[in-house]
């Protein structure tokens, strides 16, 4: 990893935040995962309505081949997050945080609405199929700029010293989302019948997430700018030869991510169709036992954070991969055979809490990696290689081993890229204490709170 070397204790070199500056931080940070929260709400929302449109694009095979061809439409849009993360890095980089964050949130939207209106199978035949696998694609291309600048973002006005604990809040809305996503599903399930659920109801979420992109919008207007005109203005600013030059940072967050994606997606959007299709459970069961295990998935994330300020990002994700590698095989294992909600959802919460070491700090310890000429790409880029080719495939993945026959393989797939995450946080140095984000990050970093200097991250005020 290209960082400069820094003694183990964190910087307390630049000026203390007054207790204004400190609350406009935090007031910044709810302003940025509002946003992030509608963003994933309309991410999710695909997976976890596909039980009731599959049949509607997809009319031929049995349950299993249907949710097979939605699984690859949803990872068709993960193929797009590592274009997104390039685009929207370089925007980022070169011409603010703020400005990229305002036009993934409205794209994502917009992705959303055109699924809502989309005629089935019955209506336009195979072009229905055929424009859901053109939406899918919009929206990742959005999410794969989303995450890489909203991490950056949320990691640069964190208040330094507290960066783990309030950096978490951008997983706290993600799974917010997701947990939203699976409420209005609850609830819909509770005043539709099975067929009207099939017919049109499974529109009304994406119609909502389209609606919500007008409250995202209007946060995201007001929030400070975080990046410096004088980095915005080098010229590897944004650019992949300036990646380059910190490519064993990128390696290292490729690797790493492959394991936390896998993971998180495993037991997060794959898991309510597992406990549905493989544990036989019935769907409303299943939704009820995630509702519960992602609630307190979500309360986990602060905790979490906190507990990364005081023992380090990389200790973390060595626990995240260590518990990840020797957990997985036996509690997805016991969930196949699960038949009492209450075990399942114990179950499912004791795998999140597991994943809770890597998501709560997620951002963060790629922020820490890349300076900010090209931090909002290197963390987005890399973040979206490694998602894409294994968060993303993890329904398909899983779905395809089930149908052959040899279900139980993809336990050991999930094991095995928590053992690669393993050996890279055994080779990696701390980030937090070694990295390049120190110090508080100026908020309007060119006014009268002063720049951020390129190669630190420390703030300097003006005289």
């Amino acid at each position: 990893m290209s960082v400069t070397p820094q003694s183990s204790a964190p910087s307390t070199t630049s000026t203390p935040l007054s207790a204004t500056e400190y609350r406009k931080r935090i007031f910044a940070i709810l302003g940025a995962s509002s946003g992030n929260l509608v963003e994933w709400f309309d991410f999710y929302v695909y997976s976890f309505c596909a039980i009731y449109f599959a049949p509607a694009f997809f009319p031929k095979g049995d349950a299993t081949s249907q949710l097979l061809n939605t699984a690859g439409v949803f990872a068709a849009g993960f193929l797009m997050r590592p274009i997104g993360g390039w685009l929207f890095g370089r925007i980022a980089d070169k011409h603010g945080r703020k400005t990229s964050m305002l036009i993934s949130v409205l794209m994502m939207c917009g992705g959303s609405l055109a699924v809502a209106v989309l005629p089935t199978y019955a209506t336009i035949g195979a072009w229905a199929p055929a424009l859901l696998l053109l939406a899918r694609p919009f929206q990742g291309l959005s999410v794969g700029g989303e995450y890489g600048t909203s991490a950056t973002y949320m990691s640069e006005v964190a208040p330094n010293g507290r960066r783990g604990f309030f950096a978490s809040f951008q997983y706290v809305t993600l799974i917010g989302g997701q947990l939203l996503a699976v409420l209005v599903l609850f609830a819909m399930q509770q005043w539709l019948t099975k067929a009207e659920l099939m017919a049109w109801g499974w529109r009304i979420p994406f119609v909502l997430g389209a609606v919500g992109a007008l409250v995202a919008m209007y946060l995201r207007s007001s929030l400070a700018e975080t990046s410096s005109a004088g980095a915005r203005k080098k010229k590897e600013a944004g650019t992949l030869k300036g990646l380059l030059q910190h490519k064993r940072a990128f390696l290292n967050v490729v690797g790493f991510t492959a394991g936390g994606s896998l993971m998180f997606y495993t037991f997060t959007t794959y898991m309510q169709k597992y406990l549905v299709n493989t544990a036989g459970m019935d769907p409303k069961v299943a939704n009820g036992v995630m509702t519960g295990a992602l609630f307190v998935y979500m309360i986990l994330q602060p905790i979490f954070g906190a507990i990364s300020d005081k023992i380090g990002r990389r200790n973390s994700m060595l626990c995240f991969a260590f518990f990840g590698m020797v957990g997985t095989f036996p509690i997805l294992h016991f969930l196949k055979d699960v038949s009492s909600p209450g075990v399942a959802m114990a179950l499912a919460i004791l795998a999140l809490t597991i994943v809770s070491f890597y998501t709560s700090i997620s951002g963060l310890i790629k922020a820490e990696m890349f300076p900010p000429e090209v931090r909002a790409l290197g963390v987005g880029l890399s973040y979206a290689v490694g998602n894409a080719i294994f968060g993303g495939s993890a329904e398909f993945v899983a779905l395809s081993l089930k149908s052959a026959g040899v279900e139980s393989a993809f336990y050991w797939y999930v094991s095995a890229l928590c053992l690669v995450a393993l050996i890279i946080s055994l080779r990696m140095p701390d980030p937090q204490r070694d990295g390049h984000l120190k110090g508080d990050v100026a908020m309007n970093p060119d006014d009268e709170h002063g720049e951020v200097d390129a190669a630190t991250g420390k703030l300097h005020k003006p005289a």
